[in-house]
Formats: structure tokens, C-alpha cells, sequence
């Protein structure tokens, strides 16, 4: 995997526009905004699971190590699944004093593991907090929460709309289509980016994943400027091809003229400047969205807008 590592030096300058987004692999990035560093899922451990012997390896160490990165003034939780709430490093993060903002019930899993109850702050949806400037707002998704067989839906799930006075970003987490992504772009955009999950998906899962082609749309939904494609490249967690899905993503932005940033992992960018474009994976076979699709139900508003896939 190529990948372009990163060191604390890196951030020693904040960015010249005001907003820059280093993608981490997975859902992991660092974004720099309003003058504040806010990480969203923090995954720097080899493996998305219970264990550390088993389960989903990464496919690259983490181009930024934990113990490398800059001042965190926020750290972001999208929900309680592995390979977006990662115990280790929420307890490498909580030992350097990170406030942690996650949504109702993740607290509970924090607070377990020894994070201090001042550094947590819990939200439902539609409601925010602020950070510096920032004001952070849980959106809702389309998802589902647990750890465990025992523990499903215990806690919240949610996207993050993250605000300052110049710029927006947008974090889908992991979400299906819904209709309150209308009001998310109304309410909290026009955002500069979404960050957008669009890898992991399968057509049994399509009500709780987006897919590339509907993670496009989303995109559009919110009133987003650009889009960053995350949530692939990292874990083998489904059944397609792990290119499959920016290739399904780039398809899908040229038919629906949405602007791609394709950073590899460990890419730093500033949306308002620039969006790097290279095609750094390799060209392996992959299947279209009319070969595998995979839309979600009870939208049928929203995908009636939506043109068909080209081949």
C-alpha cells in the first residue's frame, strides 16, 4: 500500500485557508479548522476487533503514529463499533487530556475504560457543543451500535457536522441514505467537505451502509462543495474488492458532477485550495453498481432523484 507518512513537524503551521483534513486510513482523519485539531475515529490499533490475536488486520500502519500527533483539542465517535471506537486509542488520547464528544450511551464505554467523566461530552441528535469557535453537532444517521451480541443498540449512532466561522465539514460516520440528510445540508451547509463512508457495503447491508453511489448522493444532499471518500482501503471488512469502492465512487461523482478528493492515506489537503486527484491503487478488476448494487429502502424519494449508475 502506498502511503504518504506524517510527523508532528507537519502541523507545526496551521493551514493558510483555515481548513485542511489529513485522511489516516478507515474513518480517521485530522481536521484542522477554525484554529482546532479534531480527530474523528480514532483507529491507530492493527486490528478492528475484541481481539488481538483475530479478526480484521489493518493493510497499513497508520501513516501518522498516536504518539506523533499534534495537540487534539476534540476527538469526534461516530458509534461504538470497532473499527470506529477503539479502546486503545481512546485511552492513549484520554491520557494526554482529550475531550472526547461521542453521542448518547458512548460515554458509559469511556468512562469504563478510565476516561474521566470531565473530558466526555455526550449528545442526541440535532444537539451540539462548542470547541473554541467550533460548535460540533450530532447529525442523524442510519446505522446500528454495539460491541457485543448482547449489546445491540445500546447507544447512539450519529454523523458530525463541525462548524467554525469561515468553514463546514461534514462527517457522515457510518449511515444508510435517510431524508434528514436534506435537513443536515439545510440546517448546518453548505459544507466545504463530507467526509463520506463507501466502503464495507453488500446489498444485505444496504440499510445500514451507504455504498459508493448513494454515498455520492449523500453528498449532494447535504450541499457539500467536495466530497472525501472514507471508510475504504483500510480493513477487509466485506465481500467486494477492496478498489471497488473509490472505483464505484469515481463513476458515481462523473455522473453526478461531484468533486472527488483522492488523497491516499496519510494525504493532507486543504478543500478550499486544492483536491488532490491521483490514482494511487492499482487497477484490479472491480463490479459495477448494476453488477452489485446496493440501495437502501424506504427512500424511494430520494433514489427517484438519483440517475442510474452507468455501467
Amino acid at each position: 500500500m502506498p502511503v504518504q507518512t506524517r510527523t508532528a513537524p507537519d502541523y507545526a503551521a496551521p493551514p493558510a485557508s483555515g481548513l485542511r483534513v489529513t485522511w489516516l486510513g478507515h474513518s480517521t482523519t485530522l481536521v484542522e479548522i477554525g484554529g482546532q485539531r479534531l480527530l474523528t475515529d480514532p483507529m491507530f490499533s492493527e486490528r478492528a476487533s475484541p481481539f488481538g490475536f483475530a479478526g480484521p488486520i489493518r493493510f497499513f500502519a497508520p501513516p501518522l503514529a498516536i504518539g506523533d500527533l499534534p495537540t487534539i483539542d476534540a476527538v469526534v465517535i461516530s458509534h461504538d463499533h470497532y473499527d470506529h471506537l477503539d479502546m486503545a486509542s481512546v485511552r492513549a488520547l484520554a491520557a494526554r487530556g482529550t475531550r472526547f464528544i461521542v453521542g448518547r450511551g458512548v460515554g458509559a464505554r469511556l468512562r469504563g475504560w478510565g476516561v474521566p467523566d470531565a473530558l466526555v461530552t455526550e449528545l442526541d441528535w440535532w444537539q451540539a457543543t462548542t470547541v473554541g469557535t467550533l460548535q460540533v453537532t450530532a447529525t442523524p444517521s442510519r446505522h446500528f451500535s454495539g460491541r457485543w451480541v448482547h449489546d445491540q443498540n445500546g447507544t447512539l449512532w450519529a454523523g458530525w457536522a463541525i462548524v467554525s466561522p469561515q468553514h463546514r465539514v461534514y462527517y457522515s460516520g457510518d449511515t444508510a441514505l435517510l431524508d434528514d440528510m436534506i435537513d443536515i445540508g439545510t440546517r448546518l451547509g453548505p459544507f466545504d467537505l463530507a467526509m463520506i463512508e463507501v466502503g464495507e457495503y453488500d446489498a444485505l447491508w444496504s440499510d445500514v451502509h451507504l455504498g459508493p453511489e448513494q454515498a455520492v448522493r449523500a453528498s449532494r444532499l447535504v450541499e457539500a462543495r467536495a466530497m472525501l471518500p472514507v471508510h475504504w482501503a483500510t480493513f477487509d471488512l466485506a465481500l467486494h474488492g477492496w478498489t471497488e469502492p473509490i472505483e464505484r465512487t469515481l463513476v458515481a461523482a462523473a455522473s453526478e458532477r461531484v468533486q472527488l478528493a483522492t488523497p491516499m492515506p496519510g494525504g493532507m489537503f486543504e478543500p478550499t485550495v486544492a483536491l488532490p486527484h491521483t490514482r494511487w491503487w492499482p487497477d484490479v478488476p472491480w463490479k459495477s453498481a448494476r453488477e452489485a448494487p446496493a440501495y437502501s429502502t424506504g427512500v424511494a424519494a430520494l433514489l427517484e432523484r438519483t440517475r442510474p449508475p452507468s455501467p
